[in-house]
């Protein structure tokens, strides 16, 4: 086996800089630290999901490491926030109207995380500052500085023995850049921090090189130069723990070198300091159709930093006499004239979601210096939003001009118009979650959806807000979990801005709250912002917005990925014009008999928690719900009437435990009764358990192993009062176990029935004997009320105290050790059992401010090249900006074509039938109608028996809808132009069952 080893907006700029630093983690009295500085206990309900991107070891990195940032400007404030409070997104979103000052800053950051402590450094960080107080810290990060301050401190941070990471970040309108020095030797311990993939492999040829050849013919996914790791190779066990280079030779197979030393991490050098990457920057490309655009905004950048020390002040708002000054100091090297002067314009101001947007990259370049987790940026990053300004640059300067008010730096940006509009804006947004809380911040600094405007953003959630969700959705506290989601980020999204207008459900957005969303509702909306985490309800709201031709804006994250997806109505494709794979499923057999890998044995423990405390209780509960009581269900039964579920029902009646020792002995049973023992060394069964298939072995009963005290302890409990380990020590040791028939014997009897020659019904003798301990249970007084009664559990991973985990954890490791497998951890466990979406604020905080750039297109009615989709990855990094896809319309004939966005309408009545509305849509649109469908429903196929008879009955006998239902949509098909071809379907056809009096739909 091997594995594949990879291993804000400024509501006034303050001109003089402020710092902060950041000391180490400290812990607060109540939770003091468990372990040693060097392995520090990780509050896990905490950072589970964050645990899961970085690791532990990352984790105690950043625990230990202290920071300076300086510069407390919208940019500032973002990365302060997602660095500090070890990836809490904080930005100056919290603050009112008035001047930021870091006295300010200080108590909002503070309180995002107790773990963290913060110390203010009030003094004026210039030229002249002496330095040396630096080397105190492991990472330097300077937002919005003079550039010659910037090669200052970089100078002296890279002169440092060890370096001191730096980090230079500045965001000046419609332009921002991101440079990264770690040092001349920076190790990188995970590069990418892929999940390691494990694939079978059949062969390994002796010879230079080796070839490797997979199972089954079953493909790698690797690339020439990825690792290999070897791991339960037979016969040439030297390769076994050692790492090895790989060579692509097929899909199938692969060679290896003499590789076998090759050291794990990679070491970057950062040669060069930012004095020196000045004249010829390596820079990160984002958006392939303007390649050029990195090294133009380097250009203009540098242009602005000149402007600055010459004038010492930036360019003023709208002022063309500035811009072409500006433009003047590029002369030397080819720039955009065009993007010269939207940076001149736009300097003064700030684009909230660019800094958000930048912000995430630049924070989580901050968290790769302090522990070397992911491949870091080298050595520039620039992006700009030119195609934002770009249509508002015919607007007069009166539209970019101040008004004193907390817009002004967005104003500079994009015009008083814009910002009527966005306040206007009236937002549907699903999902209060990460992202959600992220889209609620970006919205309160755009001023989207202000009372005084008849403006509104309604959000909806169902969920409670648990401790887990703290370390990435900021806008709620400890005090506020098992709160609403959505009410209480509406609460906290009224202090950041209180003019918005909100209004917050707790409702899913399904076929069930049509009646809420219903098309009247859609049709008060300008857009729709999802922000929710499963594709299926992503799926659903895509269509009831396409189906009301409302814009929607999709975006998700998984770790350090995201991606964005700008949906427009009649430009682009929809969420739903595009398919993932399916989710590969593990096949029954392999869960039951044959796991091979851990994730096979973690889903069959979470299978087993199903079965025995959720689907056997539901089932006992409803059994009973439906018979009156155990009385009638015996005289039934003695009169031999067929009850389904019966037996089953009257099994654990029979065995339900009524005291702890009860439980003890049910679950020592349960442990002895995974599976007969196996005899794998005859010649049959031999070459039965060839790999992958791994033969089990038996695993004693032993109240010292950990593992099985946890397994069998969550068995026992229901509730009853804890016994001494004595006592339990004892009835575990009374307790009697039947023997089992060895399973070689069962398969090679030759007398044994073949399954289908197997009576599937009970036996009339197992029917007395379900008779008997039925009557049994009543004698005893087994069937009061209370005993026909269980309480089914519902998993819930995030709750420590309630040994939901610690069954799935221990049950998997048990199998894992049957079937010599190794054991995953409990956090590896959880996220697999849980299904856990790794996820980072980093991430969160980009992504967010990406799909908020593209809101204000939207808004302002832009053409389809200036729409961008977004995928990244922070971690590698990568950032790839793209044209969204442009809507595929289907042709019928000449003049009839359509696409995902049109839908044709019919308009009938009482007495309409079938045959109306096949002929209304022939003469309306010029198509024949081959086939008609509802749903899954087929309401009209010729060729189908009888129903060609439907075409006299009338729509509202074949449809039958409900009172309420004014309209259905249904699909309609059409014969071809050519033959032979098949019928197309046309776009959906919704059929108004009446037309109102004055000849409009209802």
């Amino acid at each position: 086996m091997i594995s594949k080893v990879c291993h804000l907006s400024l509501f006034s700029r303050i001109e003089q800089a402020q710092s902060f630093s950041l000391g180490p983690v400290n812990f607060p009295p109540s939770s003091p630290p468990t372990m040693a500085a060097d392995s520090m206990e990780i509050d896990d309900s905490l950072y589970s999901r964050q645990r899961y991107v970085l690791g532990d070891n990352a984790m105690q990195q950043m625990a230990q490491s202290s920071v300076f940032l300086s510069g407390m400007g919208g940019l500032g404030v973002e990365i302060g926030g997602l660095t500090i409070t070890f990836n809490m997104t904080f930005s100056d979103f919290v603050f009112s109207q008035q001047r930021i000052l870091v006295e300010a800053v200080y108590p909002r950051v503070a309180e995002l995380n107790p773990y963290v402590h913060v110390d203010v450094a009030s003094f004026t960080l210039d030229n002249n500052t002496d330095l040396s107080f630096l080397r105190k810290y492991q990472c330097v990060i300077l937002t919005e500085a003079r550039l010659s301050l910037q090669k200052r401190v970089n100078e002296f941070c890279h002169s440092q023995q060890p370096p001191i990471r730096f980090i230079g970040c500045d965001a000046y309108g419609i332009c921002v850049r991101v440079f990264c020095d770690f040092g001349e030797e920076f190790e990188v311990s995970d590069p990418t921090g892929e999940e390691p993939k494990e694939i079978f492999i059949q062969s390994v040829t002796q010879g230079n090189p080796g070839v490797v050849t997979c199972m089954d013919n079953r493909t790698h996914g690797l690339q020439t130069g990825d690792r290999v790791l070897f791991r339960e190779v037979n016969g040439m066990v030297e390769l076994n723990g050692t790492a090895w280079e790989v060579s692509v030779l097929s899909p199938h197979s692969f060679a290896i070198g003499d590789t076998s030393h090759l050291p794990m991490d990679q070491t970057i050098c950062f040669c060069e300091t930012m004095e020196k990457q000045l004249c010829d920057p390596q820079v990160l490309t984002p958006d392939f159709s303007k390649p050029e655009a990195p090294l133009q905004i380097h250009t203009a950048m540098l242009a602005l930093d000149s402007f600055q020390e010459q004038h010492s002040r930036l360019p003023s708002t709208g002022c063309l006499q500035d811009a072409e000054v500006l433009l003047k100091l590029t002369e030397e090297a080819p720039v955009n004239a065009e993007l010269v002067r939207c940076l001149s314009r736009t300097a003064r101001g700030t684009l909230p979601p660019l800094a958000a947007a930048v912000g995430g990259l630049a924070s989580q370049e901050v968290l790769k210096a302090l522990t070397g987790k992911f491949a870091p940026l080298q050595q520039w990053f620039y992006l700009d939003a030119i195609e934002v300004v770009r249509p508002l640059q015919s607007l007069p300067a009166e539209e970019f001009s101040p008004r004193g008010d907390r817009y002004d730096g967005l104003r500079a940006c994009v015009g008083e118009s814009m910002c009527l509009e966005l306040h206007k804006l009236r937002v549907f947004m699903v999902g209060c979650g990460a992202i959600g809380c992220e889209m609620l911040k970006n919205f309160a600094l755009l001023g989207v959806g202000l009372a005084k405007c008849s403006g509104e953003v309604c959000i909806t959630d169902p969920d409670l807000i648990e401790k887990s969700n703290l370390n990435r959705q900021f806008l709620f506290r400890p005090h506020d979990i098992q709160k609403p989601k959505s009410t209480t980020a509406a609460f906290t999204t009224l202090q950041i801005n209180p003019d918005i207008q909100l209004d917050a459900h707790l409702n899913k957005v399904c076929p069930a709250t049509e009646g809420i969303y219903s098309d009247s509702f859609f049709s008060g909306l300008h857009l729709v912002v999802t922000a929710l985490d499963n594709v299926e309800a992503r799926r659903y709201v895509d269509s009831r917005s396409v189906s009301n031709q409302k814009a929607l804006l999709d975006s998700g994250t998984m770790g350090t990925k995201g991606h964005t997806e700008i949906i427009v109505p009649n430009l682009t494709e929809s969420y739903n014009s595009h398919r993932d794979p399916p989710e590969e499923e593990i096949p029954f057999c392999t869960l039951k008999s044959f796991p091979a890998v851990i994730e096979h044995t973690i889903q069959w423990a979470r299978d087993k928690f199903e079965s025995s405390f959720v689907h056997k209780p539901s089932i006992y509960n409803l059994f009973w719900q439906t018979h009156s009581s155990a009385e009638a269900v015996l005289q039934r039964m003695q009169a031999r009437e067929s009850l389904e579920g019966v037996f089953q029902v009257i099994k654990l009646l029979s065995r339900r435990p009524s005291q702890w020792e009860q439980c003890v002995v049910l679950a020592r049973l349960k442990f002895d009764n995974p599976l007969p023992l196996v005899n794998s060394s005859s010649s049959f069964l031999g070459l039965f358990w060839q790999s992958p298939k791994r033969p089990p072995s038996p695993t004693e009963f032993d109240l010292k192993d950990s593992l099985i005290d946890s397994m069998f302890f969550f068995f026992c409990f229901f509730g009853f009062q804890d016994l001494s380990e004595e006592t339990v020590a004892r009835i575990l040791c009374d307790v009697k176990i039947p023997e089992y028939q060895p399973l070689e014997k069962v398969e090679t009897d030759e007398t044994a029935k073949k399954p289908d020659q197997m009576k599937m019904t009970l036996s009339s003798e197992e029917e007395r004997e379900a008779i008997t301990q039925l009557e049994e249970a009543i004698a005893a007084n087994k069937v009061t009320p209370e005993r026909l009664q269980m309480n089914p559990l519902q998993f819930e991973k995030d709750d420590d105290s309630n040994g939901h985990m610690d069954f799935v954890a221990s049950a998997s490791a048990l199998r894992a050790r049957m079937y010599s497998i190794e054991a995953a951890d409990r956090l590896k466990t959880k996220r697999i059992a849980g299904k856990i979406i790794p996820a980072i604020a980093t991430a969160t905080a980009a992504v967010a401010g990406l799909v908020a750039l593209e809101l204000i297109k939207v808004v302002g009615g832009y053409g389809f090249d200036s729409f961008k989709n977004c995928f990244f990855n922070l971690a590698i990094p990568v950032v790839v900006l793209t044209e969204t896809a442009p809507v595929k319309r289907t042709h019928i004939r000449d003049n009839i074509n359509f696409s995902i966005w049109d839908r044709w309408t019919i308009y009938g009545h009482e007495d309409f039938t079938l045959s109306d509305f096949i002929n209304a849509v022939r003469e309306k649109y010029g198509i024949e109608p081959t086939m008609v469908v509802h749903g899954v429903k087929m309401l009209y196929v010729p060729v189908m028996p009888g129903h060609s008879k439907r075409l006299k009955l009338t729509m509202h006998k074949l449809i039958k809808p409900s009172v309420e239902r004014r309209y259905v949509d249904l699909t309609v098909s059409f014969a071809p132009e050519t033959d032979g071809d098949e019928d197309l379907p046309g776009p959906p056809v919704r059929y108004y069952f009446i037309r109102d009096a004055d000849g409009e739909t209802p």
